[in-house]
């Protein structure tokens, strides 16, 4: 069974690939459309487990509060430019600055939880809990989310 941080970084790596692909989309495509729907379930998914998971356990510990609220705060942000996106015409040209845009602070979060993140919640986090938010934040990732 995978710890938590080699679950995310798996996602993580899902969520790199659509961002790659989705900028490269142009107009109202299919493949733009497609990689979008795609794209926009995954990285809500994926922030509400990780929310209940990682930064649930991470608020409860004063050493590394302020991290989990950057990154539940950067989910927020994530969250709203995706809607934006959601709102915004495929064929519309402020549609892919928007993606890019998009694209550039998902790989900041992204980024930031491997680098800074997961190394200040090894310092909490034992063994066995790493395994058990891991086991938790699958059950979480699977169901729908609440849209």
């Amino acid at each position: 069974m995978p710890n938590i941080y080699e679950a995310l970084r798996a996602d993580h790596d899902k969520q790199r690939t659509f961002l790659k692909i989705l900028v490269e989309t142009s107009g109202a495509s299919t493949g733009r459309e497609e990689i979008f729907a795609k794209l926009k379930p995954e990285l809500d998914h994926h922030a509400a487990a990780e929310d209940q998971t990682l930064y649930a356990a991470m608020l409860g510990e004063s050493l590394t509060r302020d991290k989990a609220r950057h990154s539940v705060a950067e989910h927020k942000q994530i969250d709203d430019l995706l809607s934006e996106l959601g709102d915004t015409e495929l064929d519309s040209p402020a549609w892919l600055p928007k993606a890019k845009k998009l694209a550039e602070l998902v790989e900041h979060h992204l980024d930031e939880e491997e680098h800074e993140v997961f190394q200040m919640a090894g310092k909490i986090l034992t063994k066995q809990a790493e395994q058990e938010l891991a086991e938790r934040y699958e059950a979480l990732r699977s169901e729908p989310a609440n849209d």
